[in-house]
């Protein structure tokens, strides 16, 4: 009951109350007055939107931008914070009237002063004893102050994130759904935005309508922001925000953090008035050398008027930004324009304007060095460089950069990345097929070389000169995968041309095509077997293999993925004694035209293999008034317990990677049974206990033969053995037969389906079948001799079993 809960308590419970409220109320899209700022430090001004961090001694220059013909005169205070305990001096406090002339025309310029922490703007409708009460207000809850400089500094910055995605995706004027989702998948790598993808599910005129709906969801946590924004602890009553704020009834769990500071500080300030003012939240969202404020609510100019309360940067050490490249190993070429650095880490860089004056530092391995511009772009997820300045001849091949810049009034240094420069380069063609590249399909090439990051573009230069472009792609820095089409192609020799960025020559490589022939992958073979299986690819061609004096024949050919899978068996009287496991060897592959390939190959181990010894059953379970005799030992009732004990053959002791692979007859049911997760159990190095609930792993719908084999730790599986035939069983509760012995029984129970009929007898003389779809609770059996009923069940009708139950009157 409340009233027991204590005044703590029935405080979080008003909180959240209060807080549900707000969260509807978060956003923030009325548009308040402007303020020019800018901050001079150590000789340098910089605009307030460049400016993440204030430090003592900076000089503010503050322009209030109200037009001349301002009905209500607005008081202007900047105030400085120390903390939440501590108390500003009066001097920390600036006023000024932005109706007088000279603010108007020339602003006002404060001094951080040593020892502050926050720093704060106060816009109040003028009253005459506005500035004392404003500063006393702040002076006798500084802690509040704090707080909402907090939460208004973490609001503005999320909310910069926010917009510029939602103007980004607003912006894009491609009907490309593709174009689009890979335009939005960036920005939101970029600006740590959640991006709803069942939005590219949606026909393309919908899709940035979807994007952009339920925005107060969409910023993410961001490191970089929280390390701006420091936690601070105001005592009891900043705690029971806190952890209101946090909790899923006040919107912790369902906000955003952006959402989550908005209405922190939205609660904190409604809490918080006097008889003459009441502040309101302004959030600051700078553009060049003004802050645009964006307020919730409009303001009141009847008492209790309206204070707007705008937090400034926060007075700290800069917190530089951690960005990092998205892959550290990519190799990008410095001839491409444009040239893209991906970086990720810290979303404000693409946000705000406090990263400024980058560039790519370029270095040389021969001492040279270059700074390139660089502009961060959160629709292309990472760094724009201006190349055109860079002068490739002072550069060798391999070359480095890293990302300098300003983050405010200080330095920073980015990720390095590692660069190519365009040149004159050999070219080797790599994991090259035996048979080569084969007329009358489309093929691959691939190509590796110091310069592949630079191609640019690749022709193929047919005899007689003729050339056509082709698609390409590189994999990796040193490869290029060309994408070649040989359906019309005549065998023999041709060229390839690969153009890369800022060269005017392109680099040739040769080429030969063949006709069609195999080709080779690999022969898998297990010491002991007559049978391997060759992989590759039109293997149709194969005639024989043979190795280290073994002949195989082909059999069966199937493809079951990318690749083709061809059989191929040596004659039963033939010895495999020359072939031990991890025997190498190389096998001679002819194909039907005559044409001899060869194919390294390696005896695999051999196969796993194990037997049974004993198995048993236990009900898990046992039907109420009823007792289900198996005649038939192999079947497995599927609510039972399956317990078998199996034995190691090969090897001679179980490994402990060694797995039991249990399936049905038709592999659609299946289960890996292994010592790691319970279901074996050694008894001894050769002896193993296996465990098999059927319905639990295999589900209700599971019946028929099970077959059980080894499979080893590379995946090599032996032969199948049968283990038993999965039955399911119905539930059966009692008979209740009639006074006239002439008249049949009922037989009561559940999933009575499952029967396939029911007799008297075991010789079944007048059993009575239960018809398929049959769904009752309830079913017409002849009377039982005894208690005694004989069945046969659906899942295996050639058994007979018995089931002993009670035998009621009707």
């Amino acid at each position: 009951m409340l009233w027991q809960w204590g005044p703590l308590r029935l405080a979080v419970v008003a909180l959240i109350l209060i807080g549900s409220a707000f969260a509807d109320n978060a956003a923030f899209d009325l548009s308040g007055p402007q303020v020019e700022v800018n901050v001079t430090r150590a000789g340098k001004t910089l605009p307030i939107s460049q400016v993440p961090n204030l430090q003592a001694g900076d000089r503010l220059w503050l322009h209030p931008d109200f037009s001349a013909n301002q009905s209500v005169h607005y008081l202007m205070v900047v105030a400085f914070l120390r903390g939440s305990t501590n108390p500003p001096p009066e001097n920390w406090f600036t006023r000024a009237e932005t109706w007088s002339k000279q603010v108007r025309q020339e602003g006002i310029v404060v001094t951080v002063p040593k020892g502050a922490e926050q720093a704060l703007l106060l816009l109040a409708p003028e009253t005459g004893g506005d500035f004392g009460s404003l500063r006393g207000a702040v002076r006798g809850k500084p802690g509040a102050f704090v707080r909402a400089s907090q939460d208004l500094i973490e609001a503005s910055l999320n909310r910069s994130r926010l917009e510029k995605y939602l103007r980004a995706v607003r912006e894009s004027s491609s009907a490309d759904p593709k174009a689009l989702k890979d335009r939005s998948t960036l920005l939101a790598r970029s600006l740590g935005i959640r991006v709803n993808q069942e939005c590219f599910d949606r026909p393309a005129e919908q899709q940035i309508s979807c994007l952009t709906q339920n925005t107060d969801q969409m910023v993410l946590d961001d490191a970089h922001t929280q390390s701006m924004v420091a936690s601070l602890t105001t005592g009891a009553a900043s705690d029971l925000i806190g952890h209101v704020s946090s909790a899923p009834m006040a919107g912790g769990g369902y906000y955003s953090p952006y959402v989550g500071a908005v209405v922190d500080v939205a609660r904190l300030m409604s809490s918080f008035h006097t008889a003459e003012y009441q502040y309101i939240p302004a959030l600051a969202l700078p553009e060049h050398g003004d802050l645009n404020l964006k307020l919730n609510n409009p303001p009141s100019f009847r008492k209790p008027m309206s204070v707007l309360v705008i937090a400034l940067p926060p007075v700290e050490p800069a917190q530089l930004p951690p960005i990092h490249a998205v892959n550290a190993e990519q190799v990008s070429c410095l001839q491409k324009v444009p040239l893209l650095l991906p970086v990720e880490g810290a979303p404000l860089v693409f946000s705000t304007g406090y990263a400024h004056d980058v560039v790519l530092h370029v270095n040389g391995t021969a001492g040279a060095s270059a700074d390139l511009p660089a502009i961060a772009d959160a629709a292309l997820g990472g760094f724009l460089v201006d190349t055109h300045i860079f002068s490739s001849a002072s550069f060798g091949p391999e070359v480095s950069g890293v990302l300098r810049g300003a983050w405010g009034f200080e330095t920073f240094s980015g990720p390095t990345f590692k660069l190519c420069n365009a040149h004159t380069a050999k070219w080797t063609i790599a994991s090259a097929d035996p048979g080569g590249l084969i007329v009358g399909q489309e093929d691959a090439l691939h190509l590796e070389s110091t310069a592949a990051p630079c191609v640019d573009q690749v022709t193929v230069k047919r005899p007689g000169g003729k050339t056509q472009k082709t698609a390409w792609k590189l994999l990796n820095a040193n490869e290029v995968e060309v994408q070649l089409s040989l359906k019309d192609a005549d065998p023999g020799a041709f060229a390839l041309l690969l153009q890369q960025a800022g060269l005017s020559k392109p680099d040739e490589v040769p080429v030969h095509t063949y006709s069609a022939a195999a080709r080779l992958e690999r022969f898998v073979l297990h010491a002991g077997d007559r049978e391997g299986v060759l992989w590759g690819a039109h293997l149709g061609e194969v005639a024989s293999l043979q190795l280290k004096g073994v002949h195989f024949a082909p059999g069966d050919l199937s493809q079951p993925g990318e690749h083709e899978e061809l059989e191929l068996a040596a004659p039963k009287d033939t010895s495999m004694a020359g072939l031990q496991a991890g025997e190498k060897a190389v096998a001679d592959v002819t194909l039907k035209d005559g044409r001899v390939l060869h194919l390294p190959v390696s005896i695999e181990p051999p196969r796993p293999q194990t037997t049974l010894i004993s198995k048993s059953s236990q009900p898990l379970s046992s039907a109420e008034g009823a007792s289900l005799n198996f005649a038939s030992s192999d079947d497995l009732p599927q609510n039972a317990r399956l317990s078998f004990f199996l034995k190691s053959v090969v090897p001679a002791d179980f490994p402990r990677e060694e797995k039991i692979e249990v399936a049905t007859a038709d592999g659609l049911a299946h289960v890996m049974l292994s010592l790691s997760d319970g279901s074996l159990i050694l008894q001894d190095s050769q002896t193993v206990l296996a465990m098999l609930d059927p319905l639990k792993t295999f589900g209700p719908s599971v019946f028929g033969p099970l077959r059980f084999r080894a499979v080893d730790g590379s995946g090599a599986a032996g032969e199948w053995q049968p283990l038993a035939n999965l039955v399911r069983t119905p539930s059966l509760k009692e008979v209740r037969c009639p006074d006239n012995p002439e008249k049949p029984c009922t037989l009561v129970g559940s999933d009575l389906f499952l029967i396939d009929s029911v007799a008297a007898d075991s010789h079944f003389s007048h059993a009575m079948p239960v018809p398929p779809g049959f769904a009752g609770s309830s079913l017409t059996v002849p009377r039982p001799m005894g208690t005694l009923l004989y069945l046969k069940l659906r899942d295996d009708p050639s058994v007979v079993n018995t089931a002993a139950l009670p035998v009621l009157p009707e």
